[in-house]
């Protein structure tokens, strides 16, 4: 079978293209920015792929084209399509009728925490010898790719609340029909497809709607937003992370922890990640694995050789006992809990956090109130101001206790950091996106410079 993606250079499409051609498929794509890593990736694998949406990539016509959720109404390719009446679909419907049929799918979702979480899991099961296939919003350092068909019943999949398609706005979750289902947390977020956080708690009311009466709900014991989903109506087993599932004698940066499971110890997990978020996740992943059929003592034992996907907290480079880091952070409580972490973990050296706000919920100033909160952990804060952002990052300086400065251009910000940094100084630089390639620049900078 011939199948052509549009969109295929995210990683959840990327990751769709990896799967079909490992079942045998031909699969070709299209995306409007082809470039490395995914591009590198996705050749790699013998997968051709074309720059822009010129329909002329339609003809011959391929036995079905899966659209990812970029496209929309106008777009060349999308207007082909309907017009001629071709063959199409959504990723996920794919996903769900061609690979999760017949699958134990564990299902990692929630505002926060997902990539983290699914990587964790994925990774129990492998080390546990379940040869998993697994669909993950990142790169899980532990395999080194994003997505794999697997070899056994169990498939871990991110599970996102994001909409399906421009034909479908369900959110992509509901097609995975999972049997393990991981409900981190739940905020106001997507503000771009979302009109509130009762538009996104239906939508995990439709997920929970479709949970087998066996299958296993995982919620947090203190989420008021993830009780109201379950108070509309929930068939299955619940286990509760904080009641079932506790951390007790944790270190201060969270990076050593006792895991007990009904009152009852399994073993102490000592590993690289730091932050209460990441203890959460743990335990998330513990008890995922658990219904699965891993013993929690081995899946602590796995977790301890565990490395979280990139730009998760993710070291980017020491300079001069400089430490530089890339993390994902796109809403004010995943700032708040990184930066909690870090300050746990270095004490009372200095943090420089420098944000990117780029999600369309923070283009849009709908977290405007809270962010400043987010950072008063650091010790100087640095925004980057893109041009597309509908409002000015200077009306947050005066709700910060904490240095703040607007900077409009990355090369600024690098200068600026170059003249106060020193050694034991940790910079950590948050975005959803490329931020421009500051991690780099930053760390070239720095090996030239004289303290």
């Amino acid at each position: 079978m011939h199948i052509h993606i549009l969109g295929i250079c995210g990683t959840f499409m990327g990751g769709i293209a990896a799967i079909a051609k490992s079942m045998g498929h031909k699969v070709t794509g299209s995306d409007a920015n082809v470039y490395p890593p995914m591009s590198t990736q996705l050749a790699s694998l013998g997968i051709e792929l074309t720059q822009g949406f010129d329909p002329a990539q339609l003809q011959p016509e391929p036995d079905i084209v899966i659209v990812g959720n970029a496209m929309s109404r106008g777009n060349p390719c999308v207007e082909y399509i309907l017009d001629r009446n071709l063959n199409y679909t959504s990723g996920p419907q794919w996903l769900s009728e061609h690979v999760l049929k017949q699958r134990w799918v564990i299902a990692a979702s929630g505002t926060h925490g997902k990539t983290s979480t699914s990587s964790m899991i994925a990774w129990i099961l492998e080390y546990a010898g379940l040869k998993p296939g697994f669909l993950i919003g990142g790169i899980p350092e532990n395999f080194g790719l994003s997505a794999r068909l697997g070899d056994s019943p169990f498939f871990v999949i991110e599970a996102d609340e994001y909409d399906s398609a421009f034909f479908d706005k369900r959110s992509k979750f509901v097609h995975y029909h999972p049997r393990t289902l991981v409900i981190n947390n739940l905020e106001f977020d997507h503000a771009d497809i979302f009109d509130d956080l009762a538009a996104i708690q239906r939508q995990f009311h439709h997920l929970m709607r479709i949970l087998p009466s066996d299958g296993l709900a995982l919620v947090p014991f203190d989420d008021a937003n993830v009780q109201t989903v379950l108070d509309q109506g929930c068939w299955s087993d619940i286990q509760q992370i904080g009641l079932e599932w506790q951390c007790k004698n944790a270190s201060a940066d969270g990076s050593e922890f006792d895991v007990y499971h009904d009152g009852k110890l399994c073993a102490r997990l000592s590993w690289q990640l730091i932050g209460q978020h990441n203890v959460n996740n743990a335990l998330m992943a513990i008890a995922a694995a658990r219904h699965a059929g891993v013993q929690p003592q081995l899946a602590i034992e796995a977790l301890g050789q565990f490395v979280n996907a990139k730009r998760r907290m993710e070291t980017r480079g020491v300079v001069k006992d400089i430490t530089v880091y890339d993390d994902f952070a796109h809403h004010p409580t995943a700032i708040k809990t990184t930066l909690a972490g870090l300050r746990n973990k270095v004490g009372e050296q200095r943090i420089f956090a420098v944000l990117e706000p780029r999600s369309a919920t923070m283009k849009m100033g709908v977290h405007q109130d809270s962010l400043a909160q987010s950072w008063q952990l650091a010790d100087e804060v640095l925004l980057f101001q893109p041009d597309n952002l509908s409002w000015s990052l200077n009306e947050l300086i005066a709700q910060s206790d904490v240095s703040t400065q607007v900077y409009d251009d990355i090369e600024n910000i690098i200068e600026d950091l170059l003249s106060k940094v020193k050694p034991q100084d940790h910079i950590l630089i948050m975005s959803n996106g490329g931020f421009n390639g500051i991690h780099e620049k930053l760390l070239e900078k720095l090996t030239k410079h004289d303290f």
